[in-house]
């Protein structure tokens, strides 16, 4: 299955895809790269303002739509179109470099979107913040279906993902469907605690999941023997270290292997495989809190989980896609070698046959969203069907 390719160039591509799979309308999507096209043509960094004068002209008009629909009553509507409205904005926001003129007030205006949807929607999910050592974690609770204390899912971002994204890949609606609940995280690194407090990344990500965990301990709806964790990307490092390292855990799924991230930078420097974002060293540094590349390549000596993962002593499955062209699928294979204390070990490669062959399927995003909820009601004991 092939990934949407109407840019000369991956990073473009990919963040075209994530909106596809996040509920943008094919039509609209269209209408925001066909003037961009030539823009596109000298690489990856080159033209993202012109990316994001278009897609933020589309996420205004939008907002500008769903005003009129609220006016009318029209709650539902509005609120399907202040939906595309914030991941637009989300998505424009994403392809800048740090720093750049208008990303701040751009990702202001997605998050004020996103929240005024849920209202008007009636969406399933709250906004929570979790506190953490220094700062706060934000994050969204979106409750399972069913009565009484529930399972419940731990899911962290990526490099450069945000809880509104991992909300918009429908993982937290599939679990929900299975009786499970789900708390998507914006943890140190990523999201609002990224943007709104500068909270650099923690490789220790038991550090901060503990805290998720801790924080759903104290909640009726959920059942504490049976919190599960994943994440997706670069949450693939951070989820298999957390569920080694927090007890408290029963269950955990990683979307994308990212076992050696810090020997992926070394590869990166060499032009080997594909980055995911525009102005990627500018991005690491700024998530890291680094100064120098120096500095950054010392503070993510961390992130390799080679010695770890004996840790893992719950039920774990390691998903990847076969043609994934940023993280090599050697990494899955590494990880999921390593569980050698896990009581249920499984390893899931997507192949051509049925799709999701890209990075965490962005080419679709369909199959590991089921196989990941699948795995978690059968470990956490929620239903299939």
């Amino acid at each position: 299955m092939a990934l949407y390719s109407p840019f000369p160039n991956y990073i473009w591509n990919l963040s075209v895809a994530i909106a596809l799979e996040s509920g943008g309308q094919i039509g609209e999507i269209v209408d925001m790269c066909q003037p961009i096209i030539d823009a596109a043509a000298g690489g990856g960094d080159a033209g993202t303002p012109a990316f994001m004068k278009q897609w933020a002209a589309m996420g205004e008009k939008l907002l500008e739509l769903a005003a009129e629909d609220e006016a009318r009553g029209r709650g539902f509507s509005a609120s399907a179109k202040l939906e595309r409205a914030s991941l637009y904005l989300m998505v424009a926001e994403r392809m800048q470099g740090h720093g750049a003129p208008g990303r701040k007030e751009t990702y202001a205006k997605a998050l004020e979107a996103f929240e005024r949807s849920a209202k008007l929607g009636k969406i399933n999910r709250e906004r929570v913040e979790i506190p953490l050592a220094s700062g706060t974690m934000p994050a969204l609770y979106t409750r399972g279906e069913g009565e009484g204390p529930r399972p419940v899912v731990v899911y962290c971002n990526g490099l450069d993902s945000c809880k509104e994204l991992l909300y918009w890949s429908r993982l937290p609606e599939a679990l929900s469907k299975r009786g499970i609940s789900t708390l998507c995280v914006d943890q140190p690194g990523s999201g609002e605690a990224l943007r709104l407090q500068g909270l650099p990344v923690d490789p220790h990500s038991e550090n901060w999941a503990s805290k998720a965990v801790d924080w759903l301990e104290a909640q009726s709806d959920v059942d504490p023997k049976r919190i599960g964790m994943t994440g997706i990307s670069l949450g693939g490092h951070f989820a298999p270290r957390a569920v080694a390292y927090e007890p408290r855990f029963a269950s955990g799924a990683c979307w994308g292997a990212n076992h050696n991230w810090r020997e992926v930078q070394d590869k990166r420097m060499k032009r080997e495989g594909e980055n995911p974002v525009p102005h990627y060293w500018a991005h690491v540094m700024w998530a890291f809190g680094a100064e120098t590349m120096e500095d950054f390549l010392a503070k993510s000596d961390a992130m390799n989980l080679n010695g770890h993962m004996d840790g893992v002593k719950v039920p774990f499955l390691v998903t990847h896609g076969a043609d994934d062209r940023q993280i090599s699928v050697d990494y899955a294979h590494d990880c999921y070698n390593q569980l050698v204390n896990s009581p249920r070990r499984e390893l899931k490669i997507f192949t051509a046959r049925e799709g999701g062959v890209e990075h965490v399927g962005a080419d679709n995003m369909a199959y590991g969203r089921d196989y990941i909820a699948d795995w978690f009601a059968d470990t956490l004991g929620g239903w299939t069907a």
